[in-house]
């Protein structure tokens, strides 16, 4: 099994969810995150006031996946999420020894 971390901007979450529900996901975890990467952050004016905003608000979304569909799923987040600009996210792909479904105690992919 593996873990599928996306972070990606948050006007993409519809699109990223569709594009997953199209491929047979069925679950996600996500959540409001803060950083910065090659973005550096930017600059608002407020009452005339300059601020430096060095976190961008984000999302990170979860899954856990059979080995056997990785590529589909990374394909999906690439194709909705992808503006071709800086600060578009990462995906990060790790593995995952066991999942348990604590409501039944079931094992492995049967608890995905």
């Amino acid at each position: 099994m593996k873990k599928i971390e996306a972070i990606i901007r948050p006007h993409l979450l519809d699109a990223v969810k569709n594009s997953l529900q199209e491929i047979d996901v069925k679950g996600m975890t996500v959540g409001e995150v803060q950083g910065y990467g090659r973005q550096r952050g930017h600059t608002e004016t407020y009452r005339g006031a300059e601020y430096q905003i060095d976190f961008i608000p984000k999302l990170k979304i979860e899954i856990i996946i059979p080995d056997d569909v990785e590529d589909m799923v990374v394909y999906a987040i690439t194709k909705a999420a992808q503006t071709g600009k800086f600060g578009d996210g990462k995906i990060f792909v790790t593995n995952i020894d066991d999942v348990i479904r604590i409501r039944t105690g079931e094992r492995g992919e049967a608890a995905l």
